[in-house]
């Protein structure tokens, strides 16, 4: 029976409230919660092994909100080119190879993004390459999760060998207790080269003199296995270095190469390179350092990162972890910082498990943007020189899932978090100037990668200055954005990287001005029919920032383009069931590209025309008309979330229904409130609540996407969604929870106020907003900019009269 993991003994009497056990590792007891009262210490409530599972994601491992450094486990299934997960960890793949220093939540990529440096501690004597244990068979060590702990900054594991690990993390450094079984060989390799997806090169350094182990590799690579464009992105993009010192003598040491293992040495260097499996089997380098426990099986380290040089490492270090800070302190200090960030959401009421779902979906939504930059303000550019913040930029973030981000977590982070919203858009607005203007629509640390489709950049800082952030270059940035939708670049005639990771931002985009829509057989994108959809939500939203810049015929062409959906509209497209009117791809000539299938996703990306035939939120009433009105078009939606008998699908693998696991139809439950049934908007989006999130590791429909899975549930749960991109509307439903108060940083918060919230009353019977009483299924910009109240009278059954009136419906 391995030992128990040292935090077991060391969390004191926080345990009883944030101890995370069990094989659902679910069992969360915080305080007991009286109806009325506000949470006020959101932790207790954290799981952050909720979407380790079922395609989530998401890694346990420690981290503060924005984090540089997120250190959580490597996983392995006994293939060391892979791990169970995108990122590293699956809750069912109970083999470690090492504890890595960075991660990335909820991508979907498999490899993922990062996983830099695993460190293992590792019981036994060093006697072959550990790159040479290419199914690492002798390198790593399995562990059960009774003796896992995970909480918001801190993460405890004991494995089945005898070794444990105790992390905690401050923003760019952590200290780590490492335990050994007594008497017997105790080593700590430093797997440098081996990132989640490989390593252009890697070096390791011992210093025994000052118990030191400094190193760095170079990767990046995002998504650079994948069959549909991964080529494009097998390269590298950035260097992460790390500085790790040691609170006693090394008893041995030694380094690695590929298959040449050299014991005593103190440096090695060389990647694993970008392929996988037996392509890339048996190559990499690193290092270990021994320890001698006979008297004390503890070893203690202290480390720090950064992606601009060693200096700067030890520099984060130096600077935010103070020189006799042990575990416990550093994990006090970060459970502090957590509850801060999210006590921005106090909600009252609720069931234990509702609260553990609603604050672990809060935490995983403010994992990111990720800082790229040091203490003191330099950070790697996207051009790969080091750059240095400038004065009114708090820090250079990154990290952008674009695509998937800006349907609802950019909403959430500039709803809760204004200033890291500001520093994140000037952060994007850096990369593009270092990147000869183009904004690229998933960056990685400083790499653009150009995953997935269509112009998410537009879209998420249009929504940021609608929403009231100014602490940004917004007129440079419009001006960058705006010429980038208007001026054709070469690289959007360029198929590399295609489907997956095209690197045109605008692919053909001078035919795409002819045609008004992405013409199939020549865009050099991913899909013609979701490149016109994506574009027109992008330029929907420029048209509303234009507008309130006071650029107005800007605004009104892009609020033209706004509505070129409707030319990979087919109204003859039908399912072969008596159902017309569906988006179809185009070929140049005008042709529609056949043949069609709602169920298909030819012309299409991550989904099918079934589902991106409701992506028009920036035009819902246009929808609906060209459906036949908003009868039909609401009958259809009812098709979309039920089968035929009437029960319901909202779990995901039909082609022809509802798909909680990818964003682009993630808002289409909202939809009804804009055709004038928002009862069916209420019990739809409780069904899927009820029965797609919950506790456990399970508990996410799919990929985390960088918190958009878990902002789409916070924003459900508090009865208002935002309405399209570039807007600060927001759409009502019926809150989770009695009451909820919302922080705002920059003036009057918002309280929602719904005394009848439980599970038998997931209708709206009448809203008040700022004591005045509402027909209306949406709030204006007033609520976001300005804050305000909303109050909730709920009810066991619909009310189907309000919010009804054709003249106050959302557009």
């Amino acid at each position: 029976m391995p030992p128990r993991p040292p935090a077991a003994r060391r969390f004191g009497a926080r345990a009883a409230a944030i101890v995370i056990t069990g094989a659902l590792a679910a069992a969360v007891t915080p305080p007991a919660a009286q109806a009325d009262a506000l949470v006020t210490r959101p932790t207790a409530y954290v799981d952050p092994l909720i979407g380790s599972a079922n395609g989530g994601n998401t890694f346990p491992g420690a981290t503060l909100p924005y984090g540089m450094i997120a250190w959580s486990p490597t996983s392995t299934t006994g293939d060391q080119t892979s791990t169970g997960a995108a990122n590293g960890y699956e809750y069912g793949a109970t083999r470690l190879r090492g504890l890595s220093l960075t991660h990335v939540n909820g991508a979907g990529c498999n490899p993922g993004a990062a996983g830099d440096v695993p460190i293992m501690p590792f019981v036994g004597d060093v006697t072959t390459s550990p790159s040479a244990d290419t199914k690492d068979a002798v390198y790593a060590a399995n562990f059960s999760h009774d003796n896992e702990r995970a909480v918001p900054g801190r993460y405890t594991l004991g494995l089945d060998s005898g070794a444990s690990a105790d992390l905690a993390v401050s923003k760019r450094a952590g200290v780590a207790d490492f335990s050994f079984p007594a008497g017997k060989p105790a080593n700590l390799l430093f797997r440098v080269s081996n990132s989640l997806n490989g390593s252009e090169d890697a070096e390791v350094e011992i210093d025994t003199a000052h118990r030191k182990v400094t190193g760095s590799v170079l990767t990046g690579a995002f998504c650079g296995r994948r069959a549909n464009g991964g080529t494009n992105n097998r390269k590298s993009y950035y260097r992460l270095y790390f500085s790790a010192s040691f609170d006693r003598d090394f008893a041995s040491t030694g380094t690695w190469k590929d298959g040449t293992l050299a014991p005593g040495s103190t440096t090695a260097s060389g990647g694993e390179g970008y392929a996988t499996g037996a392509d890339r089997a048996g190559r990499g380098s690193g290092g270990w350092v021994g320890f001698d426990t006979t008297a004390d099986d503890d070893v203690r380290m202290r480390i720090g990162i950064s992606y601009v040089s060693q200096a700067g490492a030890e520099a984060n270090l130096r600077k935010e972890i103070a020189p006799k800070s042990g575990v416990d302190d550093v994990a006090r200090a970060g459970s502090r910082a957590w509850d801060q960030e999210l006590t921005s959401v106090r909600t009252g009421g609720g069931t234990d498990a509702q609260r553990t779902t609603f604050y672990t979906a809060l935490y995983h939504s403010l994992m990111q943007p990720n800082l790229i930059s040091d203490t003191d303000g330099r950070y790697p550019g996207m051009d790969g020189k080091p750059h240095r913040v400038t004065r009114g930029q708090g820090a250079q973030y990154s990290n952008f899932s674009g695509w998937d981000q800006y349907r609802a977590q950019i909403q959430l982070l500039a709803l809760l978090k204004p200033r890291i919203a500001g520093d994140f858009a000037q952060s994007l607005y850096n990369f593009a100037r270092q990147n000869g203007g183009v904004w690229d629509r998933w960056v990685h640390v400083n790499g653009a990668t150009h995953v997935m489709t269509g112009d998410p950049t537009a879209a998420t800082l249009a929504t940021f200055y609608a929403m009231g952030v100014r602490n940004f270059d917004y007129e440079g940035a419009f001006e960058s954005l705006a010429r980038q939708a208007t001026v054709p670049h070469p690289d959007g005639l360029s198929d590399a990287g295609c489907p997956g990771q095209c690197t045109g931002q605008r692919p053909n985009l001078a035919q795409y001005l002819e045609s008004h829509y992405a013409p199939q057989d020549v865009c050099h994108c991913w899909g013609g029919a979701a490149e016109t959809l994506e574009d027109a939500v992008a330029d929907a939203a420029l048209g509303r920032w234009a507008r309130l810049l006071g650029r107005d015929e800007e605004a009104d062409v892009f609020d033209a383009r706004g509505r070129w959906w409707r030319n990979v509209f087919n109204p003859e497209a039908g399912d072969g069931a008596g159902t017309t009117g569906y988006i179809q791809a185009r070929n140049l000539d005008g042709s529609w590209v056949t043949p069609f299938s709602p169920g298909s996703d030819r012309g299409f990306a991550q989904g099918t025309s079934a589902t991106y035939t409701w992506m028009v939120p920036q035009d819902v009433q246009g929808l609906a008309a060209a459906m036949g009105g908003r009868d039909t078009a609401a009958k259809r939606l009812d098709a979309f979330f039920h089968k035929a008998d009437g029960s319901w699908s909202v779990k995901g693998g039909d082609a022809l229904r509802y798909d909680p696991t990818n964003e682009p139809g993630i808002h289409a439950p909202w939809l009804y409130n804009a055709l004038g049934k928002p009862w069916k908007t209420q019990e739809t989006v409780r069904e899927i609540v009820n029965t797609v999130y919950g506790t456990g590791p399970r508990g996410l429909p799919g990929n985390d996407d960088l918190g958009t899975m878990s902002a789409w549930y916070v924003f459900s749960a508090l009865g208002i969604y935002p309405q399209t991109p570039g807007s600060a509307t927001m759409l009502l439903g019926a809150p989770l929870f009695p009451a909820a108060v919302i922080d705002r940083p920059q003036g009057k918060d918002i309280g929602i106020t719904a005394p009848e919230a439980d599970a038998t009353h997931p209708y709206i019977d009448a809203v008040t907003v700022d004591g005045r009483p509402g027909d209306r299924s949406w709030t204006d910009a007033r609520l976001v900019t300005r804050g305000g109240s909303l109050t909730y009278r709920l009810a066991d059954r619909p009310n189907t009269t309000w919010a009804t009136g054709p003249a106050g419906l959302p557009q």
